[in-house]
């Protein structure tokens, strides 16, 4: 046993120095729960803004080209990414259970591609979330669509749930045919989803007005990758989206369907975590590529 003498005496209380009071650099979460802003820096590295890793495509439209082998396309991105969004199912799979990255795990699901895809239930209870330690679910929400309310109320289910668990929802605006793409449908939808409890929201970037939909949803806006795009556009539309208030991006389709998509993903992390310029970015990514441009 240690001897007692002295230890009155060398105890140091910093009499002089005020208790360190740390602030949270993600938009909207100062006043949540510990657990669910630990989740949320593993997310966001940290800071404030973040790259995701999307390839949870097969929940409704199967084996997605680029995704036939995710362990042989996807695994070796993971490390630069900040976050993975994927399925349970491909989670506990594939995904090297050494990896860091934290994990985004689709929680909403049911029709394929072959039926109406607003017709969503939850798919998943938030104690498996717990149980793969995910630092965040993600639930699709179809405002306008055909089955709207339901697709909110799976969202709101959800949100109770994570508050219990201290785990953080992502709610995805789901954009049908039949809906336009612009700031004032994007601001609605946004809106709606961080008004109902959402922690985070990732939606589509647009060319007019985005700058409205970052500012008037009070928690941090996650653009969405879609469809591939030429690399010079894709990474012209991360900068954008990143320069009018996206605190990260949520890219697909347009890093893992590249010839070389280790070099697009290091090409989108220099855009959004070290402010590199689209042309700057896709200079990286010829480089790194030796010479792709597709």
């Amino acid at each position: 046993m240690a001897d007692l003498d002295g230890n009155i005496d060398s105890k140091d209380f910093g009499l002089n120095t005020p208790q360190t009071a740390h602030s949270f650099p993600v938009k909207g979460a100062d006043q949540l729960d510990f657990g669910m802003r630990h989740r949320l820096a593993r997310i966001f590295a940290g800071g404030e803004r973040t790259v995701m890793l999307a390839f949870d495509h097969g929940y409704f439209q199967g084996p997605t080209s680029g995704l036939e082998r995710v362990d042989l396309n996807i695994v070796p991105l993971a490390p630069y990414a900040d976050a993975l969004m994927a399925t349970r199912g491909i989670v506990r799979s594939v995904i090297p259970a050494q990896t860091n990255t934290a994990l985004v795990l689709r929680a909403s699901g049911g029709p394929s591609i072959l039926k109406e895809l607003s017709n969503e239930r939850i798919a998943m209870d938030m104690t498996d979330a717990v149980r793969i330690d995910a630092s965040a679910v993600a639930v699709q929400v179809f405002v306008g669509g055909e089955h709207e309310t339901q697709s909110i109320e799976n969202m709101t289910r959800l949100v109770d749930a994570g508050l219990g668990a201290g785990i953080p929802v992502l709610g995805v605006t789901a954009v049908g045919k039949e809906l336009t793409r612009d700031a004032r449908y994007l601001g609605l939808a946004t809106r709606i989803i961080a008004e109902l409890g959402a922690q985070i929201v990732k939606t589509y970037y647009c060319e007019e007005g985005f700058q409205s939909v970052t500012k008037g949803c009070p928690v941090p806006v996650i653009m969405a990758g879609g469809k591939k795009l030429a690399a010079l556009d894709a990474l012209t539309m991360a900068y954008r989206a990143i320069d009018e208030g996206a605190a990260g991006v949520d890219m697909g389709r347009n890093i893992f369907q590249r010839q070389a998509p280790t070099a697009m993903i290091q090409a989108v992390r220099g855009v959004v975590h070290q402010g590199l310029s689209a042309a700057h970015a896709h200079e990286l990514y010829r480089e790194l590529s030796h010479g792709a441009d597709d």
